[in-house]
Parts: structure tokens; C-alpha cells; sequence
């Protein structure tokens, strides 16, 4: 996996890779954040790449980005085993080239099946790395799934793997836990102070957005060589 800017002399579009739960969430706050974020990407002309899923958070993103913008404007990515798993009256009577039944393209934007969740992962990440200024990736609330991609994508930031910014959209405090426990990890030593801001938090869409066009990559991470990934 390279890291770094697209070579292009025409800079190329902002890719947001949007990582939340597949659940609406009790509180509407959750969901109107997500369909607030989509709202701000489609006017401001940024592409999303996504788990591909189609309900909770997930799809009312992905739905409210393709019906101001278009499906080209929405990449899905999603493991055949959770297509076979997730599969419901929001996927397309009409299989795609290698067999699977997509969600429809028209509300959900373009969808491709993978393999396995390692696959869908480096695709997500490959297509953000290789995208425009303001590019990066956003957590909304969500569970157990989004959280191991947030910190696996830190993780990558820390290591040199890429150097986009990684961003929590804070709604509703969800994720006051998390910043607390990198407070803690830096105070005990596990985590270097210079890169306890890898992870940078917002409150709204328009916050964040504002992030990762203003991220800093921090100092500390680790100079390794990923030029083979």
C-alpha cells in the first residue's frame, strides 16, 4: 500500500472513507449526523468509499450522498459472505457481472464484492490514499466492526502505512470513552504524546470535513518503509 499524494498535475478528488455501524442507533441524532455528513460531501464535490452496506448509518450515508451527487459519487466495498449474510429487499433483483445480488446502484451508489474483510480494508484505504486534499477517514458511532477499522486506520497512520487524517465524529459524546482512553494511554506510556492527536475528534459534519483539510501528519510516528504494500 503506497502513501502519499496523487501524481496527477490535476489534483484528484477527496475521498472519504466512512466508517459507522449498520444499526440507526436509539438516539436520532446518529442518523441525522449521517445524513448531515452526506449532505456536506455531496455539495462539496467529495467522493465516499464505504463498507457497502445498506441500512443504519451505513446507508443513510451512502443513500443521501448518491441522491444529490449520483452512484458514481459512492463507492461500496463489501465481502460476499456479509452480501449472502445481509442480503434484503434493498439489494437489486439483478446480479452483477461475477453473480451477486447488489444493492441497487441507483440509491446505494456502485457496489463491489470481495473476498474477505482484509481485501475490503486495503481497497477502502487504497482508494482514500490516492485521493485529493481533504481526503481521510471519519468515524460516526458505531460498534465492535467500526471500531477495530478506526484503530487498525490509526494504527496505518502511526506506523507510515498512509498519512491522511483519521477523524471521530463525536455525536452525542459516543465516543468521550476513546479520547479518554488515549489520554490514559499516553499518560501511562503506551502511546507517544506526539501522537495522541492521530486521531483528531469533531462534533458535526462541517467539523470534521474542516479537519481533514487541516490535518497534520504528527512527528512522531514511525518511519517505516511500506513501499511493497
Amino acid at each position: 500500500m503506497a502513501s502519499g499524494p496523487n501524481s496527477n498535475t490535476t489534483p484528484a478528488q477527496a475521498k472519504i472513507c466512512v466508517y459507522c455501524g449498520s444499526s440507526p442507533g436509539k438516539n436520532p441524532a446518529y442518523l441525522k449526523a449521517a445524513q448531515e455528513l452526506g449532505k456536506l460531501m455531496a455539495e462539496n464535490n467529495i467522493a465516499l468509499v464505504y463498507g457497502g452496506g445498506t441500512v443504519g448509518l451505513m446507508g443513510e450515508v451512502a443513500k443521501t450522498i448518491v441522491s444529490i451527487a449520483g452512484p458514481d459519487a459512492v463507492h461500496g466495498i463489501i465481502p460476499e459472505a456479509l452480501v449472502k449474510w445481509e442480503r434484503d429487499s434493498t439489494y437489486s433483483a439483478i446480479k452483477d457481472a461475477n453473480g451477486y445480488h447488489v444493492p441497487e446502484e441507483q440509491i446505494y451508489g456502485r457496489t463491489t464484492v470481495v473476498k474477505d474483510m482484509h481485501t475490503r480494508k486495503h481497497m477502502m484505504a487504497q482508494e482514500v490514499i490516492e485521493g485529493g486534499p481533504g481526503s481521510g477517514f471519519i468515524a460516526l458511532p458505531g460498534g465492535y466492526g467500526t471500531m477495530e477499522e478506526l484503530l487498525e486506520t490509526a494504527t496505518w497512520n502511526q506506523l507510515g502505512i498512509h498519512d491522511k487524517g483519521v477523524c471521530l465524529l463525536n455525536i452525542n459524546g459516543f465516543y468521550n470513552g476513546l479520547t479518554e482512553w488515549i489520554k490514559t494511554a499516553v499518560d501511562e506510556g503506551f502511546v507517544k504524546n506526539g501522537n495522541s492527536n492521530i486521531l483528531v475528534s469533531a462534533s458535526d459534519a462541517e467539523g470534521a470535513l474542516k479537519a481533514l483539510r487541516e490535518y497534520k501528519v504528527s512527528d512522531a510516528r514511525y518511519g517505516l518503509n511500506w513501499s511493497n504494500e
